[in-house]
């Protein structure tokens, strides 16, 4: 027998990921939901991330916004690369990393609380997500990092670079991009990255006792700190749009994805 046609579009929603907004008791819990890709993102799953946070900009009622990825293996492991097959130049990357920072400056403008929940991979755009929100509790297996040296040859904007410095230092940041090192989460939590690493079993209970200090406190004095910190960390940031555009023109790119796609080891040139 057919499986139906709300069965066919539950296995789509499955294929191509979604982003999910549950609201309870002024806690709203946003679940990237593609765990057969590790939750990588797809360009919808970012349009309907961009969207929730909109959303929830504009709901009062909201207090703190969790985040956390489906299937236990991953928060999120970066953006879907097949996606990338279709650039044609560095304007489809200044483009690509246009909207990326559109929807991690729209996630960081959320003037509430915001916890991560990372049980797993939280790798490129994960991070740049992960690192958005004020906290992040983890697990012991989690790992974190970018790197693009070693798939895509890609890289990340200036916005992007900043908030990754803010919390790791220069120097663990260069060696995430420049080395494609991945972190775990013992050195993520003594560079006070992480707020807590706890078991698999104990991360919801970690979660909710964090959710209630939160939610105790003062929201506006929340809202207005997290804002100054926006605006200090955002000040006089340069333009890295040659930067990005060098990099995603670059034939090296073009032979990353080639090379991710057909599953073997890219050839870099320098060109």
């Amino acid at each position: 027998m057919g499986q139906g046609r709300e069965g066919r579009r539950r296995e789509s929603r499955c294929v191509s990921g979604t982003v999910q907004l549950t609201l309870q008791a002024g806690v709203a819990s946003v679940l990237f939901e593609r765990p057969q890709a590790r939750n990588a993102m797809t360009w919808a799953m970012y349009e309907q991330l961009l969207a929730i946070c909109r959303q929830l900009q504009a709901d009062k009622t909201v207090r703190i916004v969790t985040f956390r990825g489906a299937g236990g293996e991953a928060f999120v492991a970066g953006t879907d690369i097949e996606q990338f097959k279709a650039f044609q130049s560095g304007d489809d990357g200044v483009a690509y990393e246009r909207q990326i920072d559109q929807c991690i400056q729209q996630l960081e403008a959320l003037s509430m609380p915001t916890v991560a929940l990372i049980e797993g991979w939280a790798i490129g755009g994960g991070l740049a997500i992960a690192t958005t929100c004020d906290f992040r509790i983890a697990t012991p297996a989690s790992r974190f990092g970018v790197p693009i040296a070693k798939t895509l040859g890609n890289c990340l904007s200036v916005a992007n670079l900043a908030r990754l410095v803010a919390v790791f230092s220069h120097q663990r940041v260069k060696r995430m991009l420049m080395l494609a090192e991945l972190l775990n989460a013992e050195e993520a939590l003594a560079c006070g990255f992480l707020h807590q690493v706890c078991e698999p079993a104990e991360i919801d209970a970690a979660a909710a006792h964090l959710c209630e200090r939160l939610a105790a406190l003062a929201p506006v004095t929340q809202s207005v700190s997290k804002e100054g910190l926006r605006r200090l960390l955002a000040h006089e940031l340069p333009d890295g749009e040659d930067l990005i555009h060098r990099c995603y023109g670059s034939s090296d790119f073009r032979e990353g994805v080639a090379a991710f796609m057909a599953k073997r080891s890219p050839v870099w040139k320098g060109i």
